[in-house]
């Protein structure tokens, strides 16, 4: 993010919920979709709700990236948890998503934390990796329908 790109990050508004949700929700069609069954896209979406969005607003805190004013990418802090990051599918592969994770280590150090946990999707597992995250555990989920949603638990130490 060099100071002559468009892109910038910043804490989430309330002004932000209704399209952060639909950044997050069409995230998770385009990158899940090719890894999970469709109960598990639904658990997600339903896990990354407003309420669960708004909750993490007033219990920790919500970085927004954004272009041209619209959100493309985001990531949430609550006490030692990383939660709902996504950055928008045309965006990937670019230093984003690691922007922000960075941003979101450097908080939670400010803020005395030692060490950050986070759920790890299928499809995110390298990128994770690469952050110096170490997996912890494996799980699943049923979600009906003799489908189920598979992830992993990760940690990270921060200096």
């Amino acid at each position: 993010m060099s100071a002559q790109d468009p892109i910038r990050l910043r804490e989430f508004r309330a002004s932000d919920l209704e399209a952060l949700l639909r950044l997050i929700h069409d995230t998770i069609d385009v990158s899940y979709s090719p890894a999970y069954p469709v109960r598990a896209i639904q658990f997600f979406k339903d896990f990354h709700s407003e309420t669960n969005i708004l909750e993490r607003h007033q219990k920790g805190e919500i970085l927004i990236l954004e272009k041209d004013g619209k959100p493309i990418g985001t990531g949430s802090l609550v006490g030692s948890d990383i939660l709902g990051v996504f950055v928008h599918s045309r965006f990937q592969h670019q230093g984003y998503g690691k922007g922000i994770m960075k941003e979101l280590e450097k908080r939670a150090a400010l803020n005395a934390v030692g060490e950050v946990v986070l759920s790890v999707s299928l499809p995110s597992k390298r990128f994770y990796e690469s952050l110096g995250y170490e997996i912890t555990g494996s799980h699943s989920i049923d979600v009906g329908g003799s489908q189920r949603l598979d992830y992993w638990e990760a940690r990270k130490r921060l200096r």
